[in-house]
């Protein structure tokens, strides 16, 4: 998954009911790929998404 997929993907989770009024996108700006891509993984299953990561793990730098 690109850069770019990780970061809307991660505003789509920002909208949902648990991270209304949470920024839980900022610290992206100091993440590598791998790591935003983990921090993408725990704000789905907090929120209660499924993860289109899952079995991913890794490629996210690659892409």
């Amino acid at each position: 998954m690109t850069r770019l997929a990780l970061l809307e993907r991660l505003k789509e989770v920002q909208q949902m009911p648990r991270y209304q009024g949470r920024d839980i996108t900022t610290i992206s700006a100091v993440l590598s790929n791998e790591a935003l891509a983990k921090h993408l993984e725990l704000c789905e299953q907090a929120a209660g998404a499924t993860s289109r990561l899952a079995g991913n793990t890794g490629i996210a730098g690659r892409a």
